[in-house]
């Protein structure tokens, strides 16, 4: 660390070009939500004249207040709730679960499932969508919220169980095995010194998964018809008819989309940040 400070007092031209390239990033990836931000509060009546303006010459809530209270917004949005926190937890306790099995046992036809579960990731989603759709429809499952649930609890299983597995195998096994000798089960060894220790691993799986489920759209197409069972990136396509494109409410709904994930990060940012990088590495 010391070496590093030296470097950077007798090079402060590296430290700066370290900067500039870092606000860069920031400024290219925080640039599409500010113009999204941007479209949402400029009036109708100046959203094409002022198009490439940076800030717009007069600034409207109207948008927000309009998509609030004179669409059907809020039951997309709590639709899109629902299915997303029952996708991330069914999914999170499974994948748990088969993450652990992967992690510390060895069972015959392991490799198999790993093989079968890495090739459910190969093929493209609109190769499966058919048979999905019919199958959904022959369980009666059709319009429904479980039918999304089910449909991404299966698909975002593999990638989790993955992460999960990487993250058990960095915790020592010696842990459990002093527990079991010194009385505990497996089950106790588990729950008290394992499960603290997953945490992490936890948070990062059910922040992944959330954000899957949050902004997926095709199965949500293909699945739902009824305007009282859509998520909101279908219901955003309620702003476009057949001639025109209503910008300003679909950016004010894009914002609003925007608060429960930031609002749910906010809530498991520790354990993600810790859970992708300690679940890199082997203790």
């Amino acid at each position: 660390m010391a070496t590093a400070a030296r470097i950077a007092q007798r090079h402060p031209a590296m430290t700066l070009g370290k900067y500039a390239a870092l606000a860069f990033y920031l400024g290219f990836a925080l640039f599409p939500l500010y113009w999204l931000a941007k479209i949402a509060v400029t009036p109708d009546t100046l959203i094409y004249s002022e198009g490439t303006r940076m800030v717009p010459s007069a600034i409207t809530f109207e948008n927000f207040a309009t998509v609030l209270f004179e669409t059907d917004f809020l039951a997309y949005f709590g639709n899109s709730l629902t299915v997303s926190l029952g996708t991330a937890l069914f999914t999170t306790l499974i994948a748990a679960g088969a993450g652990y099995a992967f992690s510390r046992f060895v069972f015959a036809g392991k490799r198999i499932i790993i093989a079968v579960m890495l090739i459910t990731q190969m093929f493209p989603l609109l190769m499966i969508i058919a048979p999905i759709y019919k199958i959904v429809a022959g369980l009666g499952l059709l319009n429904s919220l479980t039918s999304l649930i089910v449909v991404y609890t299966a698909f975002n299983i593999p990638f989790a169980t993955f992460l999960m597995q990487s993250f058990f195998d960095g915790i020592p096994k010696d842990l459990e095995e002093a527990a079991m000798m010194d009385g505990c089960t497996r089950f106790q060894a588990l729950r008290t010194v394992v499960f603290p220790l997953t945490l992490p691993g936890l948070g990062a799986t059910l922040g992944f998964v959330f954000t899957a489920a949050w902004s997926e759209l095709l199965f949500a197409l293909m699945l739902i018809s009824k305007n009282d069972a859509m998520t909101f990136p279908v219901g955003l396509l309620t702003f476009v008819s057949k001639f025109s494109v209503d910008w300003g409410q679909m950016m004010a709904a894009g914002v609003l989309a925007l608060v429960p994930s930031c609002l749910f990060f906010i809530f498991i940012q520790r354990y993600l940040v810790q859970g992708l990088t300690s679940g890199a590495v082997k203790g």
